[in-house]
């Protein structure tokens, strides 16, 4: 399939020159981009021509945190003025009665709620496995594939619980044994170190409140071996911190580095509580962060120092993180978020709305260490594009800087979407998917889990 498209107004490519491009064009053969550039194309031999007239392309965004499972248990009235740990442990309770059928509709839904706010790779930290169903990761990542979307799954792992000191009950932890062994299963069967693969696996152990130090290290050690990605929370809260400090005498980051995970290949998620020598330490080893703010307000973590952090060799990315700790799978809204918070506490000239439109962007493909194949809109990336129509209501009077104005006017979801060469969102509607359907079962299910 050859794909052309032309006239668009701007076309923001998000590249290492930050290049945008007026009257521009792309050129696509399959999931490829082959060719672009400004005014009138040459002549192209095409199965498919779009017009891009009044409308702004990026590259997909990428979100690089994520519980789709929590899209059932969204607004919780017991919990909607929770902080994290009492969250959690309320939770819990209902959590650990999930099953494949769960996961796979609501796998699907929180998929489809960030493809409309303009999501092409998503990553998910799935740790929650209740006894007698060992098939929630297969069951996960069929149901994104069923999506289009590009998916980085992670094979999350908790192992300590109430009686041991963590906070989740006995029947959603597993043995270290059966988690190493299933996480290996996992690679084997569905990791695709190939480039422009849709699915990855990443090993993602919870957090230091779920999972032993030995589990930690053996996780390392696997992830070694396969060359994956690792993932986990860290320094989220202050409850985390006490805890780290009471279980092993370390804070977060310290406990990190005595476990291995301060490499190249790690990500964490919310970073929250970090000392000016933790970033230093987090920027040395070359490690990523997903920055998740709406969470963070949400539950009233606190303020992730990322203006700080911009200017080291931190790799930052935007994640939603789970829908029952923001409520929202809007990407869009956390990109906006990202700019309004860090304003609120380091001033109007903290961050700018396209630097914060480059962490949903290439800030994310460098975390998942795919950004030599997505993130940006240039020759030989996926063909991984989002297009917005600048003639709706939240951008009348802010077409002067239509790019900045998809942060600062509230942009409310995508009118085009295409993934690896697929249009999978024309006209703001899904070109494949029953979204009536999912939306009906998951209300069916999400009323059982929580009766």
């Amino acid at each position: 399939m050859k794909t052309l498209i032309k006239n668009a107004d701007i076309i923001a490519t998000f590249d290492d020159h930050m290049r945008e491009i007026k009257g521009g064009w792309i050129y696509i053969e399959n999931n490829i981009i082959k060719d672009m550039g400004a005014d009138f194309p040459p002549e192209l031999e095409k199965d498919r021509e779009i017009s891009g007239k009044g409308m702004v392309f990026l590259p997909g965004f990428v979100n690089t945190h994520h519980h789709f499972y929590q899209s059932l248990f969204r607004a919780v009235p017991e919990v909607q003025s929770a902080k994290l740990f009492d969250w959690l442990v309320f939770l819990y309770e209902r959590w650990k009665n999930i099953d494949e059928e769960a996961v796979r509709i609501s796998t699907s839904v929180a998929i489809m709620e960030m493809m409309k706010s303009g999501v092409t790779t998503t990553t998910d930290h799935m740790y929650l496995f209740p006894r007698g169903h060992e098939g929630l990761m297969d069951a996960q990542i069929e149901a994104a594939k069923n999506t289009g979307v590009r998916f980085h799954a992670t094979r999350g792992s908790m192992c300590l619980s109430k009686k041991d000191g963590g906070l989740p009950p006995d029947s959603v932890v597993q043995e270290e044994e059966v988690i190493l062994k299933d996480c290996e299963r996992v690679i084997k069967k569905y990791h695709d170190p190939r480039p422009f693969a849709m699915t990855r696996v990443a090993l993602a152990p919870c957090s230091p409140f779920s999972v032993t130090e030995q589990l930690m290290k053996d996780t390392v050690e696997m992830a070694e071996k396969y060359d994956v990605l690792l993932h986990t929370h860290l320094a989220e809260t202050m409850d985390e911190d006490e805890f780290c400090l009471s279980m092993f005498n370390l804070r977060p980051v310290d406990y990190m580095e005595k476990v291995g995970w301060l490499n190249p290949r790690v990500w964490f998620a919310h970073m929250v509580y970090l000392s000016d020598d933790d970033i230093k330490r987090l920027s040395d080893a070359r490690a990523g962060m997903a920055h998740c703010p709406t969470s963070n307000m949400r539950l009233g973590s606190g303020i992730a120092p990322v203006t700080n952090m911009k200017g080291t060799a931190i790799r930052i990315g935007l994640g939603v993180d789970g829908s029952a700790s923001n409520d929202s799978g809007n990407f869009l809204l956390e990109v906006r978020n990202a700019l309004l918070l860090q304003r609120v506490k380091y001033g109007s000239d903290a961050i700018t709305p396209r630097e914060v439109l480059r962490m949903g962007t290439m800030g994310g493909a460098e975390v998942l260490r795919m950004d030599k194949e997505i993130g940006s809109i240039e020759k030989g990336k996926a063909a991984d594009i989002i297009g917005f129509k600048m003639d709706r209501l939240e951008f009348a009077g802010g077409l002067l800087d239509p790019v900045g104005s998809l942060v600062l006017c509230d942009a409310k979801g995508v009118d085009f979407s295409m993934i690896n060469g697929e249009i999978v969102i024309e006209e703001g509607r899904f070109t494949k998917l029953d979204e009536k359907y999912y939306i009906n079962e998951q209300n069916k299910i999400s009323k059982k889990l929580n009766s």
